[in-house]
């Protein structure tokens, strides 16, 4: 593993209760990169993404996320692992009965932050990124899709992560609104933290190229190439398990 590698897995199996998704697989990622994960409903995108943000256990082999070791976990260093991580779901998960500054407030405040001055310096910078820079005391329900989405990624950067997990993030968008939020993950990705998106839109793949990791029949392939990768597969909206851990819930868990 290199000095640059922040994520690794090696020779490791993942699995639901009683059902092994994904076994023996080998897998790293550096600091910086992008990275797509494929495949079709089912065959472990969403799978792999928990296993790294330790929402289910890895079985064997070795792993390690942002200096964590998967497999010697303890449930109370999980909070202390999902602080090194930004994850982005499709669904958004903002707290609907307040303002994008108070959403972004209740994560601070739960993670420790204090001093109003340094609160809202965080905020406005992290808004300014994502270009919602005017739009901090909007309710949810006034934002478009796209524009929900980028304060989602918003939050997943304010305590500056070192990795971004993003579960099919332009899942519920329009193709114009879908290449505005990969363009800013790749961006991000360019600020040196790794990134890594589980999508199934092949035409986001195609404009946009960058390393590809594709699940099928239980193991990880990867192509070099979008050329490479095999027929695009049906078109349907993946409901894949949508990760359980729920943002607002997990952040007052860990503020406790």
């Amino acid at each position: 593993m290199s000095l640059d590698t922040i994520i690794q897995l090696n020779e490791t199996t993942l699995a639901h209760p009683d059902n092994i998704i994904l076994s023996n697989i080998d897998f790293s990622v550096d600091k910086g990169e992008f990275v797509y994960i494929i495949g079709k409903t089912g065959t472990g995108k969403s799978t792999l993404l928990k296993a790294l943000y330790a929402e289910l256990p890895i079985l064997n082999g070795t792993g390690s996320v942002a200096g964590f070791d998967l497999l010697k976990l303890k449930k109370s260093q999980v909070p202390f692992l999902r602080r090194k991580l930004g994850i982005v779901f499709q669904d958004f998960q903002l707290l609907t009965d307040r303002s994008v500054y108070d959403n972004l407030l209740f994560v601070l405040k739960a993670t420790g932050w204090k001093k109003k001055s340094d609160i809202d310096k965080r905020i406005k910078e992290v808004l300014e990124k994502v270009g919602l820079g005017f739009k901090e005391y909007k309710m949810p329900h006034e934002l478009s899709g796209g524009e929900q989405q980028r304060v989602v990624i918003s939050r997943a950067l304010l305590n500056d992560p070192e990795i971004i997990l993003a579960d099919e993030p332009t899942g519920n968008l329009d193709p114009e609104t879908s290449e505005g939020i990969l363009k800013l993950l790749i961006d991000i990705s360019k600020n040196g933290r790794a990134v890594i998106i589980a999508t199934h839109d092949y035409n986001l793949l195609n404009k946009f190229p960058a390393r590809i990791i594709e699940c099928k029949d239980g193991k990880l392939i990867e192509y070099n190439n979008i050329v490479e990768v095999p027929e695009e597969p049906e078109v349907i909206i993946e409901q894949e398990e949508t990760a359980e851990i729920n943002d607002s819930e997990n952040i007052e868990k860990e503020a406790e």
